[in-house]
């Protein structure tokens, strides 16, 4: 790992490394092959219920933004 670089990020606000992170981890989620980010098989099962819940109750999700806000509120 690059420390200087890790310096840097250290130097940002908490809100601005957690765009970074998420910046990042996109990246990577953009980049890598599938066989790169293996699930495990917990992960997977909680997935696919998330996955069918979404399906069932199409309208329930909020937008990433509004969960963050209210998080910040409490």
């Amino acid at each position: 790992m690059n420390a200087e670089l890790l310096n840097e990020a250290k130097r940002l606000s908490v809100d601005e490394r957690i765009q970074l992170v998420t910046a990042i981890w996109d990246s990577v989620a953009e980049d890598a092959p599938l066989d790169a980010l293996p699930l495990s098989e917990a992960h997977r099962v909680e997935l696919d219920h998330r996955l069918e819940d979404q399906r069932r109750n199409p309208g329930d999700e909020s937008p990433w933004d509004e969960v963050a806000e209210r998080l910040r509120r409490r």
